[in-house]
């Protein structure tokens, strides 16, 4: 008996997203007010946390300042000097997805700054992104590049709710940690402890406006600085507030920037329809605000993606008008 050849039915095509399938407009350029975007990479013992905090809190301006603390309460040691008052988040683990929940949940409290301390260990602690790419690998045979199949993902929506907060950021980094010899004052060589590079991916310093390397002596050399008072600037034991002062001279000269919190309501007002959605969705992702980290209810999302979401349901359900 001979079967019949099987019949290969073909796949429905997908149907098109038009989420993000709008036009290239180039625009004329305009400096915008901004919010700043600050990492500071050091060895043990460099200064970088209390730097970081006193930063932090001269940039939110007697504001309100959350940190999100993996180093177990360091940062809590300096409550109370020179004014310092923040409110505190202990992690013990450090998944990526996981800090996107908190910048999402700092967001929907309206804290003016954070700061992150540190964000080495959501890249190589636990649960961190390099070991989310070790238990991936370890589903597909071991196979690195499958691993990164995975892991990158959540490293670049870490880094996109980061950049994309509303508020301004300093994280702080660990330095991978190397000796070398150095002259001292006397004409001798002797051992000295320095930072090499941030333990965090390669090229994340790309990623901030400004950029600090701690030494042990608690000096601060400027490695990158789009605030031209900060460029190439070395600090000996530097203070954070006048450090802050500097930047948000520099941030805030400009055309007021766009709120995230303005194109929420516009998204969850009542009478919105598929097509406004649509044309709301494409003025965020011009002023790249897709990825700010915001919180429905208990589930982290951004914006970008709640705008989709609601445009979505919208249509489907009749509300295309």
């Amino acid at each position: 008996m001979t079967l019949p050849a099987p019949k290969r039915a073909a796949r429905p095509a997908p149907e098109p997203d038009e989420f993000g399938d709008g036009e290239f407009v180039f625009r004329p350029a305009t400096k915008e007010q901004a919010k700043a975007r600050v990492a500071l990479m050091g060895v043990s013992g460099s200064g970088k946390t209390w730097t970081g905090l006193a930063m932090a809190n001269g940039l939110a301006a007697g504001g309100r300042l959350a940190v999100i603390d993996t180093e177990r309460g360091s940062a809590s040691k300096y409550v109370g000097i020179n004014g310092v008052q923040f409110d505190t988040l202990q992690m013990y683990r450090y998944d990526p997805r996981d800090l996107v929940k908190a910048l999402a949940a700092a967001a929907k409290a309206g804290y003016d700054a954070v700061l992150i301390d540190s964000l080495s260990h959501f890249w190589k602690g636990t649960d961190g992104t390099l070991e989310q790419v070790d238990r991936a690998k370890g589903r597909y045979g071991n196979n690195s590049f499958a691993g990164w199949k995975e892991g990158t993902p959540m490293q670049n929506q870490m880094i996109d709710a980061l950049l994309t907060y509303p508020g301004h950021v300093v994280a702080t980094m660990r330095s991978h940690t190397e000796w070398v010899l150095q002259e001292n004052e006397r004409g001798k060589k002797e051992p000295k402890q320095m930072g090499m590079r941030a333990e965090q991916r390669k090229g994340v310093e790309y990623e901030f406006d400004v950029v600090g390397s701690m030494d042990v002596d608690n000096t601060l050399t400027f490695l990158k600085s789009r605030c031209p008072a900060l460029h190439k600037q070395i600090v000996k034991e530097p203070d954070g507030g006048h450090v802050a002062k500097q930047l948000l001279d520099w941030l805030e000269d400009g055309a007021p920037a766009a709120d995230p919190a303005e194109y929420l309501d516009r998204a969850q007002a009542p009478d919105a329809t598929y097509e406004g959605l649509l044309a709301l969705y494409g003025e965020v992702e011009a002023r790249g605000l897709l990825a700010s980290p915001y919180l429905d209810g208990e589930t982290p999302t951004s914006l970008g993606e709640f705008i989709k979401a609601r445009g979505t349901a919208l249509k489907q359900t009749g509300g295309a008008r």
